[in-house]
């Protein structure tokens, strides 16, 4: 894993150009400590800058930026390819100066073009080319989003790099926020789709390919787009026996982990017990002792490790446990902001960290389970949103719009005063805020309108100026059954904003490589052409990927009900943390900030109190906050 940035700013001395390039990469360093690297293309305007996380072939013939044989390209390269072999292979016979994937990228690109070679690759990649011919220069992301590239256009200036401060340490445009993007981030808890935080600055979308030259505006094209992968396989799935399908994945994923297990650095795997770290872990057994990490809680109702040492002893692994309390959490919070450097609202943040930190200290490169709930109808959220569908269903449309704007305009101090009256058994948390978004359910009807609501932090987001449009998530297909709809948004925004965000921040926080083997596109393409029977939500979802499992590890050591990866960040703000969080929430800096302290304050007596448990809402907005205060000059 490396870190990757540049511009491309004609006019600009060379000495300038070289020094900012330099300042970029020296942001990005902890995404590559083992070298760093600097070219320019003066007469061009051109810089590029690279930081090392040496993983194959640890000899300088690794060294980025790298220049093609011919001399005409120039590569900067973050990720791993897993079909490297394969594509030299393929390339006609060619004196290599390595064994480096980025060399391959490199000629591949020089031979077939930047479009057909992102077709061709199998790899998690951000990668920067600059054809010295055409004076162009590429960016191209993995297919999945599995690494980040943001970028931004101003005059005289074309800026990228593989996180936002990178292209902060750049001169030439002011970081300024975007209230529609800061909007959409309050309402989802991460950043979604193509948006970032700052106006003028936007993310590469996954399997995409931008080119642009000095003067002209950016061209975008999808090379491959899980929408179309989806509708296709809707379209004509497999014509498979259970047995049958259950063989061919086997074989996938097996296939999937093999090519990921190469390394030059020592290697080994997170496994928290569950369905998906647990088959990744089964399935790395090929005669070698997997190392693997797991973080449990100081809270019982939270700590899954001694499932994941159960597994862990089945499977023979060298197996390490630490457990986050209120020290650790104390250690990792404040840092969270110069992590993540845009808002962001995963409670998971904080386990991922210490995870991660854990992990690097004995290996540099750790296989993730990450992507088995998105491509097998894992979270529970699906069978609860059918659910919901089904009974809402049976309401009359005229009725059920009634009550959805009677409900809207309930208040929600005074929805938990009503429930406050109900029997003790029948009493629910956070009951007003339940009623306003079932309120928004019913008078807008659809699913896509539901789910939005159940996945979503607030019916209406808490800042004093409301923008006149949200930036929106990627847009999906009309028409699509529930479960579709579900599974492709989440594959769309959910997993490569939240999920693949939250682990690379985290990972490359302390230089480890996190790897995905669930998410190789060939299993991507595969889940999305089952037939609905053989990949429903029902039980707990993942019908096939239990079957793999279950062929190398006892079921009884699995089934369980899910929790997820979820500290007791409620009660840490209670807690250790609540200095920390009153601080972030006095009015005065909330207002300052644009978030209504009239929302808020009253939700943090109640959570304080132990009224409620609002620790998710109330997260977006200290994240939103620390994120302030760290990285915006009025903060």
């Amino acid at each position: 894993m490396c870190g990757i940035a540049g511009l491309l700013s004609p006019g600009l001395a060379p000495d300038a150009l070289a020094a900012r390039a330099r300042a970029m990469g020296a942001a990005l360093v902890h995404r590559g400590p083992d070298s760093q690297g600097v070219w320019t293309d003066p007469a061009a305007g051109l810089a590029l800058a690279h930081t090392r996380l040496a993983i194959v072939d640890l000899s300088p013939a690794g060294h980025q930026p790298m220049v093609s044989a011919c001399g005409r390209y120039t590569i900067i390269y973050n990720g791993e390819s897993y079909n490297d072999a394969e594509m030299r292979a393929a390339l006609p016979p060619h004196n290599w100066r390595g064994r480096s994937d980025t060399e391959t990228i490199l000629e591949a690109c020089a031979r077939w073009g930047v479009e057909e070679t992102a077709r061709r690759l199998n790899a998690m990649a951000a990668f920067a080319l600059w054809d010295a011919v055409e004076r162009r220069l590429w960016l191209v992301r993995d297919r999945v989003g599995i690494k980040p590239v943001y970028y931004g256009r101003f005059p005289g200036l074309f800026l990228f790099g593989s996180e936002l401060k990178a292209l902060r340490a750049v001169p030439g445009w002011t970081p300024e926020l975007d209230p529609a993007v800061r909007a959409a981030y309050l309402r989802w808890g991460y950043v979604p789709g193509r948006h970032a935080i700052y106006r003028g600055i936007a993310k590469l979308e996954p399997g995409s390919v931008l080119s642009v030259r000095a003067g002209e505006a950016p061209r975008i094209v999808r090379y491959w787009d899980p929408r179309d992968v989806a509708l296709a396989g809707i379209a004509r799935p497999l014509d498979l026996s259970e047995d049958e399908a259950a063989e061919r994945l086997d074989h996938l994923l097996a296939d999937a982990v093999r090519r990921q297990l190469v390394s030059d650095v020592p290697l080994g795997a997170f496994l928290s017990g569950g369905v998906d770290s647990s088959t990744v872990v089964a399935l790395m057994r090929n005669g070698s002792v997997p190392r693997t990490f797991t973080i449990g809680f100081d809270s019982a109702a939270h700590d899954e490790a001694p499932h994941a040492e159960a597994v862990a002893r089945h499977l023979g692994t060298d197996h390490t446990v630490m457990t986050v309390g209120d020290a650790e959490a104390l250690k990792v919070v404040p840092t969270l902001a110069e992590m993540y450097d845009e808002p962001f609202a995963d409670v998971s943040s904080v386990p991922t960290a210490v995870v991660c930190r854990l992990t690097r200290s004995q290996v540099t490169v750790a296989l993730s389970g990450d992507g088995g709930d998105e491509l097998f109808a894992g979270y529970t959220r699906y069978v609860q949103a059918e659910a919901i569908r089904s009974r809402l269903g049976r309401i009359p449309v005229p009725l059920r719009r009634a009550a959805g704007a009677l409900l809207r305009a309930l208040p929600a101090r005074t929805g938990d005063a009503i429930a406050r009256l109900l029997p003790r058994r029948l009493q629910v948390t956070t009951a007003g805020h339940r009623l306003n978004r079932l309120g928004v359910i019913l008078a807008d009807g659809s699913f896509p309108g539901l789910y939005r609501e159940m996945i979503g932090l607030w019916p209406a987001v808490p800042v004093l100026d409301p923008p006149a449009e949200e930036a929106a998530p990627p847009a999906l297909p009309p028409g699509l059954a529930p479960l579709d709809h579900m599974r492709l948004f989440d594959t769309l925004a959910y997993l490569p904003d939240d999920i693949l965000t939250k682990v690379d921040r985290a990972s490359m926080a302390v230089s480890l490589e996190v790897r995905v083997p669930l998410l190789d596109h060939r299993v991507v393409e595969f889940a999305w052409s089952l037939p609905p029977a053989l990949n429903g939500a029902q039980n707990g979802g993942k019908r096939l990927l239990r079957r793999v499992l279950y062929r190398r590890v006892p079921r009884d050591l699995i089934e369980r009900p899910k929790r997820g990866f979820a500290p007791p960040i409620g009660a840490w703000l209670r807690g250790p943390l609540r200095d920390w969080a009153e601080d972030l929430l006095d009015p005065a800096r909330l207002a300052e900030g644009g978030i209504d302290p009239a929302r808020i304050r009253p939700l943090w007596a109640r959570h304080v109190a132990g009224v409620v448990n609002e620790q998710y809402r109330l997260w977006a907005v200290l994240m939103h906050e620390a994120w302030r205060r760290r990285w915006l000059a009025s903060g």
